[in-house]
């Protein structure tokens, strides 16, 4: 499985909660943050801390998608999510759809 599922219960998350999330490191979310501009808006805190919102960890989602699992380059995916991103969005939800009823299924295999 490519990411942990999140809780849309909170509002705002840490770098390190995305981190854990998408299973990559801090580094790597912060590179993502700066190379992504348009796309991630992190708010930040007193303290100077970023704190991502659920349309952030969506477009992590969609980078992550693009560029680890398609293995596109971070150029390629931010003109392919600058050209069609209502399309991809549909793509990363039937992906993570099938990720759930793979998950399922793996566990009522086992349970037999």
């Amino acid at each position: 499985m490519p990411y942990k599922p999140f809780k849309a219960e909170k509002l705002y998350f840490t770098i390190g909660e995305v981190a854990e999330i998408f299973g990559e490191s801090t580094s790597l979310i912060r590179f993502w943050a700066d190379k992504f501009p348009q796309y991630i808006k992190p708010e930040r805190n007193k303290k100077g801390n970023r704190l991502f919102s659920q349309q952030d960890l969506q477009n992590f989602k969609t980078i992550h998608y693009l560029v680890k699992q398609r293995g596109m380059t971070l150029d390629g995916a931010a003109k392919r999510m600058k050209e069609n991103k209502d399309g991809l969005n549909k793509n990363v939800e039937i992906i993570d759809k099938l990720d759930e009823i793979k998950i399922m299924l793996q566990q009522v295999y086992e349970s037999l």
